[in-house]
């Protein structure tokens, strides 16, 4: 994370126009509120900081209430931890009395006669666009995109926790797997946890493990994410999803780096990297008190905003060469490519589409042109018969069910049918914002059984990030 710094050791704010909202690094800060030294204030940007009145700490203080070496702010894993150093008068937080403890923004430390508080802000930094217009299996050459390759390049080496935010089907986890694959970790587990797929009482199972008979189902002794993680990364997706219940939880698991299964008194020490998701702006989430203050603290490291792919035409020609090269779909049996030329015509039709569904959604619309078109190469014209499908009337519309008595009952039967799934799933996903999970849930349905429909009717939908 350090290398994110300039070379006085302070971040600086982002002045690259639009670009300027792609990346924010967490900022913390000690300032004297109340005492002899007030207004003083220090930068934690390093690993450990003392504070005291002897002139060799790295926070000297004018207080004679104070120890010559009062205590210490040092970097632990995600966070600050304060301890006393067996001062004369003691250390108290917020006030109560403590020998060592995590910081959270909005502490206050009282010594002797001086408070001093905990800051912490997100700051948006400089950073130099890459030269690259690829990174992991991520393609772009638009300056967001390049800025956010730079990131990455800079922090996947690192521990740092990482939050990653931006609309459906952006390519969260994406970046998520970048990071994993360029990390001293790449050899590890890469788990993927999606805090929105799983019912909320079986989460804390599923995250930290339970033990055999610790409640009704539990036959047998079962590990969580983080354990399945351990060495490696955990990727949690849709993290805003998290219960307000096990939001403390996941905290301690993090400032301690230890869980303990439901059920079982023995802790398991973890030594896992945490990057998570979110299509939430988190920071909202937590000014509307959804979403605690202390958890995101511990989150956000590093923020990282992906750009919806709107405000990236200029990738599209990029993204599309990609899909077409890895995706299965333009492959024969043989393992020849079907598509070899994309015309100028269907690019541009491709740049003035407003993608709500992102990348993922151009990746449908791709399969969709592929198998439809008879040659090598894709014009505009398969493409606008694919957005025709994809506007096609909703549920209630006058074409949905209309009965062909020309047909043999059968057929004519299983022709409605089918159109009401169609169009019942159409309205399903987009009332649930496409996802798979929410939507067999409240429909009652099974998921395999949805994704299959999905992928009959050729419709959008999203399952992972």
């Amino acid at each position: 994370m350090n290398d994110l710094l300039d070379s006085d050791g302070k971040t600086q704010l982002i002045e690259l126009g639009e670009a300027r909202d792609v990346v924010s690094l967490r900022r913390c800060v000690l300032k004297v509120i109340e005492g002899p030294d007030l207004g003083k204030k220090v930068d934690l940007n390093r690993k450990s900081l003392k504070i005291g009145k002897k002139e060799d700490n790295d926070f000297v203080l004018s207080d004679n209430a104070i120890s010559r070496y009062h205590l210490e702010v040092s970097l632990a894993g995600d966070g600050f931890m304060l301890s006393d150093l067996d001062s004369t008068n003691g250390t108290v937080l917020n006030n109560s009395r403590i020998k060592q403890v995590y910081l959270s923004p909005g502490d206050v430390i009282h010594i002797g006669n001086t408070k001093i508080e905990f800051q912490s802000f997100d700051e948006k930094i400089k950073i130099k666009p890459s030269t690259k217009t690829e990174y992991g299996e991520m393609v772009g050459k638009s300056l967001k995109m390049r800025q956010i390759f730079s990131v990455l390049e800079r922090i996947a080496p690192s521990l740092a926790t990482v939050i990653i935010e931006g609309e459906t089907g952006t390519g969260k986890e994406l970046v998520a797997r970048a990071i994993h694959n360029n990390s001293p970790r790449k050899d590890k587990p890469f788990i993927v946890f999606d805090c929105s797929a799983v019912a909320p009482n079986l989460i804390e199972s599923e995250l930290f493990g339970h033990e055999k008979g610790s409640f009704t189902g539990a036959v047998k002794q079962h590990k969580g994410g983080f354990e399945a993680a351990n060495g490696g990364t955990i990727f949690l997706d849709e993290i805003g999803e998290l219960t307000e219940e096990l939001q403390p939880k996941l905290l301690r698991a993090l400032e301690q780096r230890e869980v303990r299964r439901v059920g079982s008194t023995q802790i398991v020490k973890l030594d896992v990297r945490v990057v998570c998701a979110s299509n939430r702006d988190l920071k909202k989430e937590v000014e509307a008190g959804r979403f605690r203050q202390d958890l995101y603290y511990r989150l956000s490291v590093v923020k990282v905003t992906l750009p919806p792919l709107r405000d990236r035409s200029e990738d599209i020609p990029l993204i599309v060469e990609k899909l077409l090269k890895v995706g299965r779909f333009n492959r024969d049996p043989k393992g020849n490519f079907h598509i070899v030329r994309v015309e100028d015509d269907a690019l541009k039709m491709l740049q003035r589409y407003s993608w709500p569904g992102n990348v993922r959604e151009l990746s449908n619309v791709i399969e969709r042109a592929v198998s439809l078109a008879p040659g090598n190469n894709l014009d505009a014209n398969h493409l606008a018969f694919v957005f025709q499908e994809v506007e096609h009337t909703s549920v209630g519309s006058s074409e949905s069910f209309v009965v062909d008595t020309n047909l043999p009952f059968k057929d004519a039967k299983q022709k409605v049918v089918e159109l009401f799934e169609r169009d019942y799933i159409q309205e399903l996903l987009k009332k649930h914002d496409y996802n798979v999970s929410k939507s067999a849930r409240v429909a009652e349905i099974d998921r395999k059984h949805l994704r299959n429909l999905i992928k009959k009717y050729g419709l959008f939908a999203r399952d992972e990030e």
